[in-house]
């Protein structure tokens, strides 16, 4: 299922950015992209996403995309995330995760120095819309959940 789900982020790289959407190759923000590989990967959307604010995450201790993932995906720990995982990001220490991006596979060599996992990502950001970039340090540095897709129930009639 990893190679299906990165198969899936990767067909929305180029994707320009766009506040609240989740349309293939029309717009969307970091939580369109994974509601668009979920609906790809998995099926429909387990729950709908009310309006929220470009600020939404710089108010408030509730954690609401990390309580939002908890409720359709699967919890892991950062430190066993790998290709195909879902990883939340705080942009500021002291503020609530708010940012999501996929892992992808590396290039040949490319992996994290401290995990051997693979160190790239694909996510939607406001300056350049769908992007596959590499896990920096920084970036790493700022993840603070991660969450495995569900695995679709193939057996239903």
């Amino acid at each position: 299922m990893p190679a299906r789900i990165v198969k899936a982020a990767r067909s929305w790289l180029g994707t320009p950015y766009h506040d609240q959407a989740s349309v293939k190759g029309v717009g969307c923000d970091c939580l369109g992209l994974i509601r668009g590989v979920w609906r790809e990967v998995v099926g429909p959307e387990p729950m709908p996403v009310p309006p929220y604010s470009r600020d939404w995450g710089e108010a408030g201790p509730r954690e609401v995309l990390a309580e939002a993932a908890r409720a359709a995906m699967v919890e892991i720990d950062v430190s066993d995330a790998r290709t195909g995982d879902v990883i939340l990001f705080r942009m500021r220490a002291d503020a609530i995760a708010k940012h999501a991006g996929i892992l992808t596979p590396g290039s040949r060599g490319a992996r994290s120095h401290r995990s051997g996992r693979p160190h790239r990502f694909i996510h939607a950001y406001e300056r350049t819309g769908v992007i596959e970039e590499v896990l920096t340090e920084p970036w790493h540095r700022r993840i603070a959940f991660a969450f495995r897709f569900p695995v679709p129930d193939t057996h239903t009639t």
